[in-house]
């Protein structure tokens, strides 16, 4: 391994991590960075100027559990607090740029039973008091709303209709500034506590979030629950929630027990039934958070929820505000957004990857606009993982990565976050399955803590490989393949941890991206055993930026 010095200019940057000063030609750390806050001396954080390393796997520790249940429906994070009509599950979401903020909420009655009648939409306002000072409201904006249904014309199955969903597009904000807001309807009058958020930066190569945090898959376990008291203690500035939500999925209609496996458990289900009761409970139970934290949602598999007549998708469509219109996508299966300096691309799994497709055309427009003088970094994020060594999901997706990683590697792209897969990975820089100093670094985190529990098996074990025809996706083909170079050429599943696997365990956790400036990262992963424990991450590494060796190419693919 080849190391280099990395120029990060002459930029000081004050994190909540610690602080970088800057020499010229090399960088000079704080003597915090290599001390926990006891003071004690700890081991030098790599960077990715010193990879390809070595793979290095840490198997489920044994005297941990697999997963665990879900939280009941009366549990006090999950149990509903406030009276009909006034707001609850408060959640916000990231326009295109800082000037704009979305605020979601939901007022009403969910219904489930044989027979519901769904709420009238307009019965109620959606309207937002806004304001730079605590208590005092300058503006006002009015959104829209909307309910949903999920319906089963099955013998013996429960129908569900939404209570009202409420979306509005705060607009005219200053960026980098806090705004204090209440959500409802101030003619009833049903209006919400005071609530705040940050707007992010402007798009700069000197601005950006000083905290985002990255989760996968997270479920309503107590697992759950530890993750997201863990990313609560970090205090991030923005969350990634990279797909499989509440996994309302893994019941029957009628509620009770949630299964780990639904089609072993209820395999005379005549439809994947789902409890939609539960998704309430989801946005309760992440409200501490996206109250006052925009989160940033993609889709995953467990979202699908199909109905009759080729319906799916209908709660995450209803349920959360995106950026897409704003973005040019005009779908909230994929769209783009920008937090200072980082250029954040959301892309969809499950609706048309094609290079022919609408997604892929927009994709490419979408990177063509960026513009890296303004957002040097670039960030992508989807469900399931291309580069992925655990034999769950094992080339699940291959068709997609055949499709689109081309793509992404012309306009290099820095760093890709998946989940699906209910363990951590980090992978070395690669490209088509090959070490390459200008890949992106793939990092896995579908480890967020959900009731299907945490996948410990590696497709290089013996005897653990799949077979191609296993592991079929939910959407699109078969597009396996055996490796045509370096040792697993001619195989279909590496005999060792692939070289391109630099890091794997098998524990529940979540993520944080500190970005430091325009070529230099900082990526933690936090493991859940190790919440109330200090200065111990899981796995951590200074992702850097390389333009000057790895430029955007102007030929389209």
């Amino acid at each position: 391994m080849t190391s280099r010095h990395l120029n990060l200019g002459t930029t000081k940057h004050q994190s909540k991590t610690g602080i970088l000063h800057q020499t010229k030609g090399y960088s000079l750390f704080d003597p915090k960075w290599g001390q926990n806050k006891k003071g004690q001396s700890r081991s030098a954080i790599p960077t990715t100027l010193e990879g390809p390393f070595q793979p290095i796997t840490r198997r489920f520790n044994p005297s941990l559990r697999l997963g665990s249940d879900d939280l009941p429906m009366d549990h006090p994070r999950l149990k509903k607090n406030v009276t009909s009509l006034f707001p609850e599950q408060i959640s916000l979401a990231l326009s295109t740029d800082p000037s704009s903020m979305w605020v979601s909420w939901i007022t009403g009655d969910a219904q489930i039973g044989k027979n519901v009648t769904p709420l009238d939409p307009s019965s109620v306002a959606s309207e937002v008091l806004y304001g730079t000072e605590s208590g005092k409201y300058a503006s006002r904006q009015d959104g829209m709303s909307a309910v949903y249904s999920q319906l089963y014309p099955f013998e013996g199955l429960l129908n569900y209709t939404s209570g009202i969903i409420h979306h509005v597009r705060l607009e005219g904000l200053q960026p980098g500034t806090t705004y204090y807001f209440k959500c409802g309807d101030s003619s009833v009058p049903a209006m919400s506590d005071e609530y705040s958020f940050k707007t992010m930066p402007s798009r700069s190569p000197n601005a950006y979030p000083s905290r985002i945090a990255v989760i996968g898959d997270l479920g309503l376990t107590s697992n759950s629950s530890t993750t997201i008291d863990h990313v609560i203690k970090n205090d991030p500035d923005l969350v990634l929630m990279v797909g499989d939500l509440s996994y309302a999925n893994q019941y029957l209609t009628t509620g009770g027990q949630g299964a780990s496996d639904f089609n072993r458990s209820f395999p005379e289900a005549p439809i994947r039934e789902t409890y939609q009761p539960r998704w309430d409970g989801w946005g309760r139970f992440m409200e501490l958070l996206t109250s006052r934290v925009p989160m940033m949602v993609i889709e995953g598999n467990h979202e699908i929820e199909p109905q009759v007549d080729g319906i799916t998708f209908q709660s995450y469509l209803t349920r959360f505000a995106v950026p897409s219109e704003e973005s040019r996508s005009n779908s909230s299966f994929y769209y783009s957004f920008n937090a200072g300096g980082v250029h954040f691309i959301m892309l969809g799994a499950y609706v048309d990857y094609n290079i022919t497709g609408a997604q892929y055309s927009w994709l490419i427009d979408d990177l063509h606009r960026v513009d890296r003088s303004l957002t040097p970094w670039v960030v992508a994020a989807w469900h399931p993982p291309w580069y992925n060594s655990y034999n769950s999901h094992y080339q699940e997706f291959e068709c997609m990565r055949q499709e689109m990683e081309a793509l992404l590697y012309q306009y290099k792209v820095d760093i890709v976050f998946n989940g699906h897969v209910h363990a951590y990975e980090r992978m070395n820089r690669v490209y088509n399955y090959t070490l390459d100093p200008c890949g992106p670094v793939y990092i896995t985190v579908g480890d967020g803590g959900n009731i299907e529990k945490v996948d410990v098996n590696f497709a290089d074990d013996p005897g653990k490989c799949p077979k191609p025809e296993d592991n079929k996706p939910e959407f699109g083909g078969l597009c396996r393949l055996n490796f045509s170079s370096g040792p697993a050429k001619g195989k279909f599943c590496w005999s060792k941890q692939p070289e391109w696997s630099a890091y794997r365990e098998s524990s529940f956790g979540h993520g944080t991206l500190e970005i430091v400036n325009s070529t230099y990262a900082l990526w933690t992963w936090h493991r859940n055993q190790d919440a109330y424990k200090e200065d111990k991450p899981g796995d951590q590494i200074f992702i850097v930026r390389e333009p000057e060796l790895c430029s955007p190419t102007l030929k389209v693919l």
